[in-house]
């Protein structure tokens, strides 16, 4: 008789599959929690019971509140698409097209994750940690932007507008606080924002 196929193959990918589904539902129960009760006022425990797993599993799965807001960074990051963005950025290289790529994905991150952009901002002002992963994202979207601008012809910015001078123009428009103020107190669809932000980007920035 045929011997029973090893299954031992599944069984490593179904531990596999269970450990995720674990880790995502930690961190679906931790960013519930710190956007309705406030980073300070959530603790570990909380987490673990909203989760329905053990404290010690949450602890070692992420370690720490810390370890829990970067992988809520990394999961904005996803749902904002990133991949998408990179092949409209090596779709096209005219100026116009890379601009409104990036401001479709900053809509998307803040339409998927604005209250958790707001909250790492303003726990920050409080926790060194959470104001070192804020500072971190910030420097890595400006490093990221200024990459692009500088595939760009020498005389693309406007003239006088240097390199630096055009980071700091696209991040006072397009960030969580004109997101939110558009969206909520101005009642503007997120297409229309996105539509905006292009628009104006390209005026600002290219001449």
């Amino acid at each position: 008789m045929a011997e029973a196929p090893e299954r031992r193959g599944y069984d490593s990918q179904r531990r596999q599959a269970q450990a995720h589904q674990t880790r995502v539902e930690i961190v679906g129960a931790a960013r519930q929690l710190f956007v309705s009760r406030g980073w300070a006022a959530t603790t570990m425990r909380e987490v673990a019971r909203e989760a329905g797993v053990s404290v010690p599993t949450v602890y070692a799965a992420y370690g720490n509140k810390t370890g829990l807001v970067r992988a809520l960074v990394d999961a904005a990051d996803l749902s904002a698409d990133m991949p998408q963005l990179l092949a409209e950025l090596e779709a096209s290289s005219a100026p116009e097209r890379q601009l409104a790529a990036m401001a479709a994905y900053d809509r998307r991150l803040f339409e998927h994750a604005g209250d958790l952009v707001r909250l790492i901002r303003e726990a920050g002002r409080t926790d060194a940690e959470l104001a070192t992963v804020y500072d971190q994202t910030r420097r890595d979207a400006d490093q990221f932007r200024s990459e692009v601008f500088s595939t760009w012809p020498a005389d693309t910015l406007r003239p006088g507008l240097s390199l630096s001078a055009a980071l700091d123009v696209y991040a006072a428009l397009c960030n969580v606080d004109v997101y939110t103020t558009l969206t909520v107190e101005r009642h503007w669809t997120p297409a229309r924002v996105e539509s905006w932000w292009a628009e104006t980007l390209v005026g600002l920035l290219h001449q």
